[in-house]
């Protein structure tokens, strides 16, 4: 069993900055794709962005350009870094864990508010 904390949600400002981190509870992050999913109220839970463990990159079509997701193995962490915010970019970002082998793991989700 691999636990997933996400730390950092909170209200940011329109066109701000903000960072979300995940934390793996084991070592199996080194080996596993992170993703951060992203779920707005009454909407379902979409993909933002995610890396693979040789630091492959993918992003959702809408956070090109302004998101940007990170890993440190060390402290098997990783991060997405959210920049320009919009207001559609409020919701709930849930962070992803694949392993190797196909099994998966989430966290239970940090809450981002975009205000104006």
């Amino acid at each position: 069993q691999v636990e997933l904390v996400e730390s950092g949600g909170g209200l940011v400002q329109l066109g701000g900055t903000h960072r979300l981190s995940c934390v793996a509870s084991r070592n199996v992050f080194r080996v596993s794709t992170m993703g951060w999913y992203r779920e707005a109220a009454g909407e379902q839970r979409d993909l933002v962005a995610t890396i693979t463990s040789t630091n492959v990159t993918r992003y959702a079509d809408s956070v090109k350009g302004r998101f940007t997701i990170s890993r440190d193995n060390t402290d098997n962490t990783a991060y997405l870094q959210m920049d320009s915010l919009k207001p559609e970019d409020t919701g709930l970002y849930y962070c992803k864990l694949n392993t190797a082998w196909g099994t998966e793991y989430w966290g239970r989700g940090a809450q981002v508010t975009v205000s104006s």
